[in-house]
């Protein structure tokens, strides 16, 4: 199905099914222990072998040689792989970082090796006793060093995304009544999703099965195959339930490679998780950023300049951190500039987390807007409104497909009580310290190609298939909900078929497309389908109505299972998408509002309630999305308050490389949070009338708590995360 033109009353309008707050198809699965993560799936029958990975204890260098002979004496041992073993191995189009193979060390903790045996304990014990001779070279691992180093510095990668220049922004901003130039830093952050990465492989013959932990099956699946040196055809790839991923598992990781190497070795299927102390240096991350914002504004408060400039780092050949995204988007201003530049550092591969680009961004801008706004002597909310727009601010002549900031700041604004909020320090409750935040939400609505295959049995069951994956996002429901819809059908009668290569191919689960794109190629599906119940009863297509597990034309109306017969009917289709993103831009918006509470003796911050107010296209689902929002609303507090990978400069490693030094908040961290979805649709986003939420709450929700913490202190802190330390020097005079 191509869809080139804004979706006309269809049938999901009719929100019966969608839309309706209906829990997760799969959550009894979860809540009992019965849906099959990857490291889980055991056939009682089959003899698996266990291995454990063994990481390079440098970060840049070339390895000499690696005696094995020990380990291979160890009991249980089945079989030892090297990296050297293998040689050099093709690397997949999603891979910067080399995963396994050759002697070359590109970062710390690299996998070279993977022991073998019989148990977990014995392959763990055995792989402390491989021993690696290296040679050891001088890498960079300080982003502020790289940056402007006199050997390399930061540059601008080939197939970078452009500089963009709209006016004369050193003009403008020169005579500008009101100015701000200030400099922002975001750290390295990890993932830290529950499940490991985490796979087994099975061969026979010279077909490999792989059940792995992924968002991106056919990513995976060409990556795999291209690093294997086999036909894509022979591998065969699922994951059915992830426990998690956040974009670290959007690539083939080492996990899938090692248990792929360590089966054909052992001549039986092997099990590999990556132990939990190896994840943050052996996979990807989110990279650090230096970020430049400059402003200027009139007296009536509205933008006359704006620039955005950011740095990041990643190993040689990898890619930037877009953290200039939403400026270039979110506020008018006719006079406008944004720039990225990356350093080569040898650190882990820095990669997409969870609203790559804007979460990193707004944790920068959106502290920005405070400081201007406050410079102008203007209330926050306000000073956005006042610089909202409808229209692309570097190409005027494209309008946004659906613009409601102002709606979600004003709403937010009322329901949270923003009135309250006082002059910084003014506001107290005992030792604490009280202070109100808040930062815009911003997030591109992406389109990705989606496949799925929709079959109607003779008991009228409908069963969904498509390689889309369930990251804990809820995504079994909502297409569950969609076809259902597109059928006439109960919730009941619609079985999903997940995370399985041999289904057809889907936008899969990254950069909150999931949702909207997976049920838009199940829409698209569903109207073959249709389209063939209706040709096989003789019935006009265009005035058959699907309903209560029937299907109608005019006055005569079969039953569903009665249509399908004895052999059943099949729709299958991809939703491909025309250029309605080209003429008009799509994005998410919000706004997000929290309450702080600092100590006025230990500089302590404690969240005490935040609310989200989310546009963000027809909710397929509110019980799903709203779990979403919390859930990066939590992960937000962690940007703001605690996560960092601490970067060992001299050894070039992430020293809190577990989740006992890299603290993530728990329940006790937030107190309350409330949503609100604003009610709208957007023709222009698919036939479905939806864009995605996973990350969008995420998306300036630190800012929001760094402004909140200055309406609190009157401190202004611009380096993430707000530890006590930089707040308790000021703290006395407020005190």
């Amino acid at each position: 199905m191509q869809f080139d033109t804004p979706a006309a009353t269809n049938p999901i309008d009719q929100l019966k099914v969608v839309g309706r707050p209906i829990h997760r198809i799969d959550g009894q699965l979860k809540t009992t222990g019965r849906a099959m993560y990857a490291y889980e799936w055991h056939d009682p029958n089959t003899p698996y072998a266990y291995g454990y990975p063994v990481g390079a204890a440098i970060a840049k260098g070339r390895i000499k040689s690696i005696d094995v002979s020990a380990a291979k004496k160890a009991p249980g041992v089945l079989a030892v792989v090297t990296t050297l073993d293998v040689g050099e191995l093709k690397k997949g189009q999603f891979n910067t970082a080399k995963l396994f193979g050759g002697d070359r060390v590109q970062h710390y903790h690299q996998a070279i090796a993977v022991v073998v045996a019989q148990t977990f304990e014995q392959a763990r014990a055995a792989a402390a006793l491989v021993r690696v001779d290296y040679v050891v070279e001088k890498g960079a691992f300080d982003l502020e060093k790289a940056k402007d180093s006199a050997i390399e510095p930061a540059a601008k990668p080939g197939e970078a995304p452009p500089d963009t220049a709209v006016g004369d922004f050193d003009a403008a901003f020169a005579s500008a009544p009101v100015t701000l130039d200030e400099t922002y830093t975001t750290p390295d952050q990890s993932h830290c999703m529950m499940e490991p990465h985490a796979s087994i492989a099975a061969w026979n013959g010279d077909k490999l099965t792989v059940w792995t932990s992924s968002q991106m099956i056919d990513w995976w699946r060409s990556d795999l195959a291209t690093t294997l040196g086999i036909d894509k055809e022979k591998l065969h790839l699922m994951s059915p339930f992830i426990g998690g991923g956040f974009g670290g598992k959007l690539f083939l990781r080492a996990d899938a490679v090692l248990a792929a190497f360590g089966a054909k070795a052992a001549g039986r299927p092997v099990k590999v998780a990556l132990p939990r102390p190896l994840m943050a240096n052996n996979t990807t991350h989110r990279p650090a950023t230096i970020q430049r914002i400059r402003i200027g504004a009139g007296r009536d408060g509205r933008i006359a300049a704006i620039a955005h400039e950011s740095w990041s780092g990643d190993l040689p050949g990898g890619g930037l951190e877009t953290a200039v995204n939403q400026t270039r988007l979110l506020y008018a201003g006719a006079h406008r500039m944004t720039a990225m530049r990356l350093a080569t550092l040898d650190l882990a591969e820095g990669n997409a987390m969870r609203a790559p680009g804007e979460a990193p961004g707004l944790m920068a801008l959106e502290i920005a807007i405070d400081e201007i706004a406050e410079k102008l002597d203007m209330d926050p909310v306000q000073f956005r409104i006042l610089n909202d727009t409808q229209v692309d601010p570097e190409n005027p002549k494209r309008p946004f497909s659906h613009r409601n900031l102002i709606g979600c700041l004003e709403v937010g604004a009322e329901r949270f009580g923003w009135s309250q909020r006082g002059r910084p320090g003014a506001r107290r409750d005992g030792n604490w310290l009280i202070g109100l935040g808040v930062a815009a939400a911003f997030r591109n609505n992406l389109l990705i190609p989606s496949g799925a295959r929709v079959r109607l049995d003779r008991e009228g069951i409908v069963t969904v298939e498509t390689d889309m994956t369930d990251i804990g996002t809820g995504s079994y429901t909502i297409i569950a909900q969609t076809a259902a819809e597109m059928l006439g059908l109960p919730i009941e009668k619609v079985a999903v078929h997940l995370g399985d290569s041999h289904f057809p191919v889907s936008a899969g689960s990254g950069g909150q497309f999931g949702g909207n794109c997976s049920t838009a190629g199940v829409y698209a599906a569903c109207v073959k389908l249709r389209e063939a119940i209706a040709q096989k009863l003789g019935f006009n297509s265009d005035d058959v109505v699907f309903e209560n597990g029937e299907v109608r034309s005019g006055n005569r109306s079969v039953r569903l299972a009665e249509a399908a017969g004895s052999d059943g009917l099949v729709g299958e289709d991809t939703i491909q998408w025309g250029d309605l993103s080209e003429t008009h831009q799509q994005s998410t918006f919000g706004a997000h509002f929290v309450e702080v509470g600092v100590d006025v003796a230990t500089g302590e911050s404690r969240i005490r309630r935040m609310l989200a107010v989310c546009a963000a296209g027809r909710i397929l689902n509110p019980i799903t999305a709203r779990s979403q929002v919390i859930g990066a609303m939590t992960m937000g507090v962690g940007g703001a308050l605690s996560e960092e990978l601490a970067v060992d400069t001299r050894s070039g490693f992430f020293v809190n490389h577990d989740l006992a030094g890299y603290e993530v908040p728990v329940h006790a961290d937030i107190p309350h949070q409330e949503v609100i979805f604003m009610d709208e649709t957007d023709p222009m986003s698919s036939p479905m009338k939806a864009k995605g939420v996973g990350e969008l709450g995420l998306c300036g929700v630190s800012a929001a708590i760094a402004n909140a913490i200055y309406n609190a202190t009157g401190i202004r802190v611009r380096h993430y995360p707000i530890t006590l330390d930089k707040l308790i020097g000021g703290l006395p005079d407020v005190a």
